[in-house]
């Protein structure tokens, strides 16, 4: 069973990854196209209309920026956290099972499907990574006003 805890945690891990770098990709393909945009724009007669679509240009670039260094920030938090050592205590890495649902502290990825179970991947400063962050094994949590015991920590 440990074995395969462990391979769910990987798959996990993994698709939090493949989450991560498909922001990054969109990011720069967008500051790219935005980039292109803004080097296509020409010179009209009407120079005021030239001058707004580079900076329309210009600012979408500047939001894509932004996403992409969000991005990074989120491969450097993912790539903090190790998944090989056992939990017995709800902390980044560990996958904490409960009678309301499965929850992955890593990063906030949302529904992650596995083999028919559905995992929650949450960033410890979400609220609900923030109410499940330090528990243990048949603790109770109250989230939402709903109640929770804590199944199992892996």
């Amino acid at each position: 069973m440990a074995g395969s805890n462990q391979l769910t945690k990987s798959q996990l891990y993994a698709a939090c990854q493949a989450y991560v770098q498909q922001r990054i990709d969109a990011a720069q393909h967008a500051m790219q196209a935005a980039q292109e945009s803004a080097n296509s724009e020409t010179k009209s007669s009407a120079g005021d209309k030239y001058e707004t679509g580079r900076a329309m240009a210009h600012e979408e670039r500047n939001r894509n920026a932004v996403q992409l260094q969000e991005a990074l920030k989120l491969r450097a938090e993912l790539e903090r956290i190790d998944i090989q050592k056992p939990f017995t205590m709800a902390l980044p890495g560990a996958l904490v099972m409960t009678t309301q649902g499965n929850y992955f502290l890593s990063i906030s990825a949302g529904k992650i499907s596995l083999e028919g179970t559905d995992y929650f991947a949450v960033s410890p400063a979400s609220p609900i990574g923030a109410q499940l962050k330090g528990v243990h094994a048949k603790d109770k949590v109250t989230f939402n006003n709903r109640s929770f015991t804590i199944t199992n920590i892996l």
